[in-house]
């Protein structure tokens, strides 16, 4: 319906119709309106990262080696094959944090490299080195080779302040082109549901984000980074507007961990639960679906000395709403080890507050890690006493003990049976393992065959293998 009839027909009906708040602009400079101060002081600050790798490997005799029944018993070291190298080149973005040269990106950016240079916005270019990283949550920092000189910083803000709707601006070397700046706005927060990285708690944004753009800047109004682009949603490799970048909250935890220790160590809670769906709310006493039920607790875990019990519900961490397991686990990997949090947990329809203390998750039972040797199922598998510290470096959502396979070796006989790591041995001819010493009892006992009892991701698998 044309405007001029909807409003004729308020008139008609006696409801007031609001006057337009739209003014002209009054001067020059209310025309010229631009975010350019913002992106000339930002800027500097972010830089073009370009990544060598030496890639070695043998190139076939006969293209029926490239076929992939071959490739899964030989992987790269194929039989009767010519040794090849090449070099393989990959660009990203990075943001500088400190005049010396401390410069955080994407883990992704730099994985595997052999070299490193990092370009400056004015073309000083500068060798770097890896200070440290963390796969888990996307995240390195590097030290710049400056030999004394001073390099632009971008400050670092609160990416909690942000509300959805809030501009920001995109900052990084999308393709390759050069350095480029996108505007968009906050789309969402707080997007757990994305599969990137064990602590899922981005900023989306429709601020245009394309290959390249990995490890650069999303900053806000005021010139401070919020932000670090890491990855977008795409059918064809290119922007469609859903972009998501990991918040400072993060990043500040992630690098004072790997300055203090050459990686971060994030606290152990000793607890696991699951999210509220709309069914279990009202019988919890919950206006809304939130929160986690918490479903286990490990003894005398730090969890449970704050009295936390299992059927209780986390709501919030330090006064921040939790939605999910994500964002539960999110907000206590951003808390600092040796510090304390206030949990809100809802009890029989009754709010309490918690005070839990924080401190490094404890490597309890020793891991005893061991690759599986001679004749048998595990051979070529790496084995691991579970304890809180290894739970929580490989991410596995549970709590107790058991025996878990970390690594195996291309072309063993565990890889051909396909084991994977991340599995948990329960059985074997039905004997339970508990331990690494009962694997290598049980392993080095002598069987007809085999009947393996495996626990992948929640669920039991079982089969047999013959002698």
């Amino acid at each position: 319906m044309p405007r001029f009839l909807v409003i004729a027909v308020l008139c008609v009906l006696g409801v007031a119709v609001p006057a337009r708040t739209e003014v002209v602009p009054q001067s020059r400079a209310q025309i010229q309106l631009s975010f350019a101060p913002v992106a000339k002081a930002a800027a500097p600050a972010v830089v073009n990262i370009y990544t060598r790798r030496v890639v070695r490997a043998q190139q076939p005799l006969s293209p029926l080696f490239n076929d992939p029944f071959f490739r899964r018993f030989f992987g790269d070291q194929l039989p009767f094959g010519m040794p090849e190298e090449r070099i393989q080149r990959s660009l990203g973005s990075g943001v500088i944090l400190s005049e010396d040269g401390l410069v955080v990106t994407n883990y992704h950016v730099i994985k595997d490299s052999d070299l490193i240079t990092v370009v400056l916005n004015d073309r000083r270019e500068f060798e770097a080195k890896i200070v440290g990283t963390d796969e888990r949550t996307d995240l390195a920092v590097l030290r710049l080779a400056t030999e004394g000189e001073k390099l632009p910083v971008l400050p670092v803000g609160d990416s909690d302040a942000l509300e959805v709707g809030d501009l920001v601006l995109a900052i990084g070397n999308p393709f390759g082109v050069g350095q480029t700046v996108t505007s968009g706005i906050v789309s969402a927060l707080a997007r757990t549901t994305v599969g990137i990285g064990d602590f899922r708690s981005f900023i989306q944004t429709d601020a245009a984000i394309n290959p390249g753009n990995s490890g650069g800047a999303l900053v806000d109004m005021q010139g401070r980074l919020v932000g670090i682009n890491t990855a977008i949603y795409s059918r064809d490799g290119g922007s469609n507007g859903i972009g998501f970048a990991i918040p400072t909250t993060m990043v500040k935890a992630v690098i004072a961990g790997i300055a203090n220790g050459g990686r971060a160590i994030r606290p152990w809670l000793g607890a696991t639960g699951q999210p509220v769906t709309a069914e279990m709310a009202s019988a919890l006493g919950l206006a809304r679906p939130m929160g986690v039920l918490i479903n286990s607790l490990h003894p005398g875990g730090p969890a449970e000395r704050a009295g936390l019990k299992v059927g209780d519900v986390v709501i919030a961490v330090n006064g921040r709403e939790i939605e999910d397991a994500e964002s539960l686990r999110f907000r206590i990997a951003t808390l600092p080890v040796g510090g304390s949090a206030e949990m809100t947990v809802l009890r029989k329809g009754t709010e309490r507050r918690l005070g839990v203390k924080l401190v490094a998750p404890p490597e309890d039972p020793p891991r005893d890690e061991t690759e599986v040797a001679g004749h048998n199922p595990f051979a070529g598998a790496t084995i691991a006493n579970l304890n809180p510290a290894l739970i929580d470096e490989i991410g596995l959502p549970l709590v107790g003990k058991g025996v878990v396979v970390t690594k195996v070796r291309r072309g063993s006989v565990a890889h051909r049976l396909e084991i994977r790591p991340g599995d948990i041995i329960v059985k074997v001819n039905d004997h339970a393992v508990e331990r690494v010493a009962d694997l290598r009892r049980l392993l080095a006992a002598r069987y007809n065959g085999w009947k393996i009892s495996l626990n992948r991701n929640g669920e039991i698998v079982t089969f047999l293998v013959g002698n």
